[in-house]
This record gives structure tokens, C-alpha cells and sequence, in this order.
């Protein structure tokens, strides 16, 4: 199934869509946009990655920009102001990055090496100006992009910001004992445990620096606004699971939906795989019928007031962003280099990773 949004480089073309994995009612109802920073977006952020030696020089020149990273963020965050876009697509690059170290750290055995970057991490999230001129090049890079997101909120979403970040890291700690020691958790653990490593939290809190304020507790844990920010995550980490299940399976990984399916539920690989794809059409669906509701939740925020209606021009952009995430997703997991298993010389070893990033600089 030919890719309908246009082209997102001057060298691409578009991407057949293996029908295992279309969607066709995502293709019709989720039409895809890109913020029009994008190109500066992809240059700088290119630049970042050097400036701040995350990847080698020549896996950034081979591989950054067919990884499509930044294309993701800036097919979600529209509306953003540029700085916000670009801190935002910083920090994404950075995440990628660092579950790549996380998967190396486990493959080669490295728990020592794991425990020393998760406390660095933890230290860095509530000290970020301490830390840029850190030794290990993973937690500067992680500071500095921390450091210029705090910086457009107040305190109040920074304190949010890293507690939910708090949580991811734990949650990759349990990830990476789950893989030493070949435990597969039941559908119920993996599930519970992917909204964080997913980070479910982390890009709904960064809607709101997209919209140009923090919306208050009353408005964050709103059924409505709340059902509609989980959901479009929740499409995000299971199409992730469906993308990425023969990446998974080949590097020897136990989380993943299907894997767990087929480990605790006795489905077989294809049922697992149907499975999946069930409860991902069953979260685009979910999500339309959550959306109007929270539409109308949003619309009654405009009470005649200047404050209500500045709130709720923002509760409209970061809904507008939540069902823009779905399109984000679905043509990321095709264009990116990322999840091409069949193309790479080792299935079990990513090209666009390298052992000389998983030690300190």
C-alpha cells in the first residue's frame, strides 16, 4: 500500500506498507502533517548528535537521517514554537540513543556499566546544570537537552517532567534485569510496565510546552482530555510492538505484547500477531469516540473569560497533537531505518548502533 503524505527528504519516495501491518482507516481518517521546521529541525539535530558525540561521526553521517527521528516529532508536535521543537526533537534523538546503550549494556553483559548510567541519569534529571560537562557523553547530552526543555514551563511542570522521567528510568532498570535473567512478564506486567517505557507521560507532559503553557491538574486528569492522551499512546506502544516483534525476536529481547501473548496465552506467533493488530485498530476506533468528548470538554473550558478561552485554545492544540501522534507513528515505523531487520547484515545487531557509544568519553 503506497505511503500518502508527501515526501519528507528530497531523496525519498514512498514507502509500500506490508498489508500485515496497514491500516487503512488510520490512512483515511489521520491525514499526516509536518511542522514546517522540519528541515532545520533534521540539520540541527544532526548536528547535535555530533556536537554532543552521541553517535561516531559516520553513523551519523550513514544512518541519522534515514533513522527519521526527528521526522516523528515534528509530525506531532505542530504548533510549537521552533526552540520547543527543537529541545523536544533533541530529547527524542537522545531517548533513542540511550535505549540503543540500554540494549547493548545488556547484550555484552555490562550490569555495572547499567547501574552507573541509571544513578547518573537519575542525578542529572534533578540537576541538569551539573551535569553537562559530564564524563559519559550519554548523560551531557541527556542534561543538556533536560536543561533547555526546563526551561520554558514553570517549576511546577519541571517537578512533573522529572518524576515521570524518575519512573521511566525504573522502568528500564526492571526492563534490564527482565532480559538477564530471561524473564517474560504476563500480559498484565508488560503492559503496566511499557506506559513507562514507552513513556507514556513523558510526551503528553510535552504537549504542553507545544501549546505555550501547563494546563492545571483539573484539566490534565479530566476523564476525557486523560482517555485520549492514554490512547494515543497506548496505539503508539502496541504498533511499535507489531513493527518491531521480528527486530525483537532476532536480538533475543522478552518485551514485547506479542512475545508475551505467546509465552502466558499459549497463542501461536500468528495469533499473537493478530492479536495485536486487534488491539491497535480497537485504540484508533477507542481514540475517535474519546476525542469528540474530550472536544466538547475543551469547548466548554471558552467560558467568556480571556483565561478560559487561552485554555482552551490549548487543550485543542495538545488534542490536535494527540490524534496527529497517530500518523506520526504509523509512517515513522515505514520510512525509519530503525525497524528494517530483513536489511541488515546482522538481524540481531542494529547498523545504526556501535560499541564505542556504550563506554564513558
Amino acid at each position: 500500500m503506497p505511503a500518502l503524505p508527501y515526501s519528507t527528504t528530497t531523496t525519498s519516495t514512498a514507502v509500500a506498507v506490508p498489508p500485515s501491518l496497514a491500516l487503512p482507516v488510520l490512512e483515511a481518517a489521520f491525514p499526516r502533517r509536518l511542522h514546517a521546521y522540519w528541515p532545520e529541525l533534521q540539520e540541527k539535530t544532526r548536528g547535535w548528535l555530533l556536537e554532543k558525540r552521541l553517535m561516531p561521526a559516520d553513523k551519523v553521517a550513514d544512518h541519522a537521517d534515514g533513522l527519521r527521528y526527528t521526522d516523528l516529532m515534528a509530525g506531532y508536535y505542530l504548533g510549537a514554537p521552533d526552540e520547543v521543537l527543537q529541545a523536544i526533537a533533541d530529547y527524542s534523538a537522545w531517548f533513542f540513543v540511550w535505549d540503543d546503550r540500554h540494549d547493548r549494556d545488556i547484550v555484552h553483559g555490562r550490569p555495572v556499566a547499567w547501574r552507573r548510567l541509571r544513578r547518573a541519569l537519575h542525578t542529572a534529571l534533578d540537576s541538569p546544570r551539573d551535569h553537562l560537562d559530564h564524563r559519559d557523553t550519554l548523560v551531557a547530552g541527556f542534561a543538556d537537552s533536560v536543561l533547555r526543555l526546563y526551561g520554558f514551563l514553570p517549576a511546577t511542570w519541571n517537578a512533573r517532567f522529572a518524576r515521570h522521567f524518575h519512573a521511566v528510568i525504573e522502568a528500564y532498570d526492571r526492563e534490564f534485569h527482565n532480559r538477564a535473567e530471561g524473564v517474560v512478564p504476563t500480559v498484565e506486567e508488560y503492559l503496566a510496565l511499557r506506559r513507562h517505557t514507552f513513556a507514556h507521560w513523558i510526551w503528553t507532559d510535552l504537549l504542553e510546552p507545544a501549546a505555550g503553557r501547563e494546563l492545571p491538574d483539573a484539566v490534565r486528569k479530566n476523564p476525557a482530555y486523560r482517555r485520549a492522551a492514554l490512547l494515543s499512546q497506548e496505539f503508539a506502544a502496541w504498533y511499535n510492538d507489531l513493527c518491531s516483534l521480528p527486530k525483537e525476536i532476532a536480538g533475543d529481547e522478552v518485551h514485547n505484547l506479542g512475545i508475551s501473548l505467546v509465552k502466558h496465552e499459549g497463542l501461536t506467533l500468528e495469533e499473537a500477531v493478530a492479536e495485536l493488530r486487534r488491539r491497535v485498530e480497537e485504540c484508533v476506533s477507542e481514540f475517535l469516540a474519546a476525542e469528540r468528548q474530550a472536544l466538547r470538554f475543551a469547548d466548554g473550558l471558552a467560558d467568556g473569560t480571556v483565561r478560559g478561552k487561552e485554555l482552551s485554545a490549548a487543550v485543542l492544540s495538545c488534542l490536535g497533537n494527540m490524534r496527529n501522534w497517530f500518523s506520526s507513528v504509523y509512517w515513522f515505523h515505514h520510512e525509519s531505518g530503525r525497524y528494517r531487520v530483513d536489511s541488515w547484515d546482522d538481524r540481531s545487531t542494529p547498523p545504526y548502533v556501535s560499541d564505542e557509544t556504550a563506554g564513558e568519553k
